[in-house]
């Protein structure tokens, strides 16, 4: 859940349960084609200097899946697994997103519905009012709160070795997240009652983690069992979950190596906790991607809530690529050769980077898991760029 916009905007934010690891799996169906493709697009992002890769495409004709790198120390080493487990971080949005959009589907929430209507108080101070930002304003990112990863008082010594060490195992309640975005002004205050939405945007974790709170007092239930009964249970996913305190993946997984700035030499970040609803979902590339293509297809939201989920504004300081419009907890971004461009969001968890991507129509879905994070280094542009290359190719055919 490090802002896609900088790449370094805070710690990682993933956690975990120490859960079995899944069942086996059919051998996956490989196309003649795609499948050279995509083994192709795997191993040029392991040429980028990356530790491991993992990517899968499904559509209705089944997976075709590619691996490349490999694991564990020594003579020990291995491939990465096919169905590892990993940290989805800032994906965790789009599953937070589709779960308010339920609740508007149903009545019991709406998008014009201020932060203050269900959290009276809760924003407020240096200038920031929640009387004044709509959960519109929370799912796309126009709020102009700020990021509380950023201007957290220990953010600088979260990019460090030893700071890393040092919070592993600590956990930390998104009141407490709100409340240190709270102790600076925001970037701006929107007008709730504009008839145009807020146009401004600027990525920040901490919409999504009030998103969460509202999403618990409309329901009385926690964020983390909402995304179970609505969403991993009726899909089946069977290999995705929310971690809770634990820090902890389950196997199988591959190891997160970490650059931190100024560092020769990377370090093991696999366990790290920290997260909700912004960025603490874990999850395989083939859970992912039938997330994905369900929610596209529109299995998961009404078509009034899908269409209001794809209504964008532009994300000028987006990293990805030129063109990305962000909407109600997904992007979207035109791609050559795809009249409909893709929909996508991207996370990025400390040793972890998730980039993935789904047509317009939910027909085909591509994920990826790369397990290789460096902070300030270009090589990390080189790594991203490749990413994105895989999930614009496997889209576009």
């Amino acid at each position: 859940m490090i802002s896609r916009r900088t790449g370094l905007a805070a710690t990682a934010a993933a956690l975990l349960t120490g859960a079995s690891g899944p069942a086996a799996t059919a051998a996956p169906r490989r196309g003649p084609g795609l499948g050279t493709h995509l083994q192709d697009d795997v191993d040029a992002i392991l040429a980028t200097g990356a530790t491991g890769v993992l990517a899968e495409v499904q559509d209705a004709r089944g997976r075709t899946t590619a691996r490349a790198g490999s694991v564990g120390p020594g003579d020990r080493r291995h491939p990465v697994p096919r169905d590892a487990y990993y940290r989805i971080g800032s994906d965790t949005k789009t599953f937070t997103a589709t779960l308010a959009l339920q609740l508007v589907g149903e009545g019991r929430l709406a998008l014009t519905d201020t932060v203050e209507r269900w959290l009276p108080g809760a924003v407020r101070g240096n200038g920031n009012d929640g009387r004044r930002i709509t959960v519109a304003d929370l799912l796309r990112q126009t709020s102009g709160l700020n990021d509380y990863l950023a201007v957290s008082p220990d953010a600088a010594d979260a990019f460090t070795p030893a700071g890393y060490h040092r919070s592993r195992f600590r956990t930390t309640a998104p009141e407490d997240q709100l409340k240190a975005a709270l102790s600076r002004p925001p970037l701006w205050v929107p007008d709730a009652g504009r008839p145009v939405p807020e146009r401004r945007w600027g990525y920040s974790n901490t919409n999504y983690v009030v998103a969460g709170l509202i999403i618990e007092r409309v329901t009385g239930n926690s964020w983390a069992q909402e995304i179970h009964d609505r969403i991993i249970g009726p899909l089946g996913l069977r290999h995705t979950l929310t971690p809770g305190t634990s820090p902890y993946l389950p196997e199988p997984t591959a190891t997160a190596h970490t650059w931190f700035p100024g560092c020769a030499r990377p370090t093991d970040t696999t366990l790290a906790s920290g997260g909700g609803a912004d960025g603490s979902v874990i999850s395989t590339t083939h859970d992912h991607g039938v997330f994905l293509r369900a929610l596209m297809s529109g299995r998961l939201l009404r078509p009034a809530q899908l269409a209001a989920m794809k209504e964008t504004v532009v994300a000028e300081d987006w990293i990805a690529a030129p063109g990305v419009r962000y909407g109600l907890g997904i992007a979207w971004r035109p791609v050559a050769g795809s009249d409909g461009g893709i929909w996508f969001h991207g996370g990025t968890h400390l040793g972890i980077v998730s980039e993935s991507g789904v047509t317009p129509d939910g027909s085909r879905a591509a994920t990826s898991a790369t397990f290789t994070l460096r902070m300030g280094d270009p090589a990390q542009d080189a790594q991203d760029a490749a990413a994105r290359r895989l999930v614009d190719r496997a889209l576009t055919g």
